[in-house]
Order: C-alpha cells, then sequence, then structure tokens
C-alpha cells in the first residue's frame, strides 16, 4: 500500500522527524489497534459488507481531539479494502484544481483521507459533492459565455475526513458521510497497553510503575505517550541504562515540564493566567488570545481539550472560567466565596 502525504503545517501538526518516527509505532491492523471499541467494531462490519459487495466502503468522517489515531485508522481502513492510501490536509488544497489533481489520480478502492477538513475552501468543497454522491468530477471549461462544463468519471473511492471541530463543517458536506464516529479519549488501561506495545517497537525495556507514570502524563492521548517515551528513552541511554525505571521517568517528566496530571508548562501559564489576572474568570477566548499571543484556534484545539476533560477549565456563556479542581492542580488554595464560585 502506498502512502502519500501533503501536509500545511497547523498548530496540531507534528514536524518531520516527529511523524516518521510516530509511522514507525502505528499498528497496522484493527487487532493491534488499542482502544475505539465501538468505533472498530462498526467498521470492521462496514468493510466486510462492502467487500462482499466488490464496493467502496462508504464515505466517512473521523472527529476527534488531535492524536487520538485517526490518521492510523485511516491507514487500516485503506489496507483492509486492498487500496492505496492518500493523505492531504484541508489547508493543504488551496484551489479547485489541487482537489481535481488528486481525485483524477485515485485508483479503485484507494482511500483520500483529508486532514482538517473542516479547513477546505468552499470552491474546493463543491467539488467533493459530486465526487461523493456520483464518483464523477464537475469542471467548468472556458470563462464566462464560452464556459462549458465537463463531467468526469471517477473510479469507485472512499472519502475519509478527520476534524478537530464538527461544528465548523458545513451541513451539505457533513451529510455526504455514510458515517460519522466520534473519537474518545483513552483510558488508562489501554494508555498502558499502548506504552507497552511501543516501548517493545523501541526494544526498551520499562518498569511498571514508569508504564503507569507516563499514561498519567501523557493526557489520555497515544501520540503524547509516544513521544514522552521517546524522551525518556533519550533519558535512560543518557544514563547508560537499558531499562527506563520509575526514578528515571520521574526525574525526566520533572525534566520536561510536565507533572503527574499531565499539565505542562503551556497549560499552567494560561490556567495561572485566568487566575492572577482575571480573578479566575470568566474571561473571553479573544482576550486569552491576546493576553497569551496564541491564536484561538491553539487554545480551542489544542490546549482547552485536555483541560475540559480533567474538570480543570469551564466554558460559560460569558467566558472561560477555572474550576476548584483547576485551582487544586496549581496548588492555590481556593477560600471562602471563591471557592463557592470556583466549583
Amino acid at each position: 500500500m502506498a502512502i502519500s502525504t501533503s501536509f500545511t503545517p497547523t498548530p496540531s501538526a507534528t514536524t518531520a522527524e516527529e511523524q516518521t518516527f510516530e509511522m514507525g509505532l502505528r499498528p497496522l491492523s484493527f487487532s493491534e489497534f488499542v482502544g475505539q471499541e465501538q468505533i472498530k467494531k462498526n467498521l470492521k462490519v462496514f468493510i466486510d459488507g462492502a467487500k462482499k459487495r466488490k464496493e467502496p466502503l462508504h464515505h466517512a468522517l473521523l472527529s476527534g481531539p488531535p492524536g487520538l489515531g485517526k490518521t492510523t485508522l485511516a491507514s487500516i481502513i485503506a489496507r483492509e479494502m486492498g487500496g492505496n492510501l492518500k493523505i492531504t490536509s484541508g489547508p493543504a488544497i488551496e484551489k479547485s484544481g489541487d482537489i481535481a489533481a488528486l481525485l483524477t489520480s485515485l485508483e479503485p478502492n484507494d482511500v483520500l483521507f483529508i486532514d482538517e477538513i473542516h479547513r477546505l475552501k468552499k470552491p474546493v468543497e463543491e467539488i467533493l459533492y459530486s465526487a461523493m454522491e456520483d464518483f464523477a468530477l464537475d469542471l467548468m471549461v472556458g470563462k464566462g459565455a464560452g464556459a462549458k462544463s465537463m463531467r468526469l468519471s471517477l473510479p469507485p473511492f472512499t472519502l475519509l475526513g478527520a476534524t478537530t471541530k464538527m461544528g465548523s463543517l458545513s451541513a451539505p458536506l457533513r451529510d455526504r458521510f455514510g458515517g460519522i464516529f466520534k473519537f474518545q479519549f483513552y483510558i488508562p488501561e489501554e494508555m498502558e497497553k499502548i506504552i507497552h506495545r511501543s516501548a517493545r517497537i523501541l526494544e526498551i525495556d520499562i518498569e511498571k510503575n514508569a508504564v503507569e507514570g507516563i499514561a498519567s502524563a501523557a493526557r489520555s492521548t497515544p501520540r503524547i505517550a509516544n513521544r514522552i517515551l521517546r524522551h525518556l528513552r533519550d533519558f535512560a541511554h543518557a544514563q547508560n541504562s537499558p531499562c527506563i525505571t520509575n526514578s528515571i521517568a520521574k526525574e525526566s517528566l520533572i525534566a520536561l515540564g510536565i507533572d503527574g496530571t499531565g499539565l505542562d508548562e503551556n497549560d499552567r501559564q494560561f490556567l495561572l493566567l485566568i487566575v492572577e489576572k482575571f480573578n479566575g474568570g470568566p474571561v473571553g477566548l479573544s482576550t486569552l488570545s491576546a493576553a497569551l499571543s496564541e491564536d484561538r484556534e491553539t487554545i480551542e484545539e489544542i490546549i482547552e481539550p485536555y483541560l475540559l476533560q480533567c474538570g480543570f477549565l469551564n466554558r460559560t456563556p460569558k467566558g472561560r472560567v477555572i474550576t476548584g479542581r483547576g485551582m487544586e492542580a496549581l496548588g492555590v488554595e481556593v477560600e471562602g466565596k471563591e471557592q463557592e464560585k470556583m466549583f
């Protein structure tokens, strides 16, 4: 199976080196893929049915925060369907000709994976309508009064879209997907299985307590767990240790600025800003964006999801408010009326 990529850097994108590292750790089959059990169960049924009918798999939309395995699952689907996987992203498709070139390069049973599909431009999105429904590409040839429409047939293919912002997807595009799958954060047991598997691939031994420590600090996200494991392997090798011990893990996480709840320096800076400058909130997203010199998208898609999941932050109609649990995570005491406000 061939994999072609065309990524445009985004706040959630990893570096080329990290992408290569992640590729080496990605599962190649449903049996190797840990977690997201209901999604896997349904996809197996849909893939089996499509193969028996000798049809392409229905187009599917994969939603959820970054790092939960959407791209990995896309590669598994392509392998199961016996086609190639072509990967691109919404921001990378700048004009209609870009998507037309991608669609006409597809072969039967290929899977086209568009990351951040909610960021597609409207003219590009509209070309996908006929491609998804009729496996046809409608093009306008010429300009003005002499312009003519042309329809090109496309081979049967599957479009997989990935999004972190389901609400930003237009209704016409969303309705053309046969299945919508919402990825969930991973539970500790699943995270530990993923870390054990990655450690075996990286050929590094790891103590049980160290695995639990990484799982707790990885924000319920496999991509982050693998990234931490990679750094801890470097710390272990620097100490000439063939094993990531619990003590090495603790020292390394402190050096990386990651605490036991998974908060890093960016998270703490974000929460402390709300506490110290805005008295715990509420404070609007635009104000936070300006105060942090960080764009709104990074805050909404990268910083906030885990804080919301942990109950450290609330989104209210008036703005962001830190919770009592968030104050405790920062080591800030909450007393009197402020305690009632936070809880």
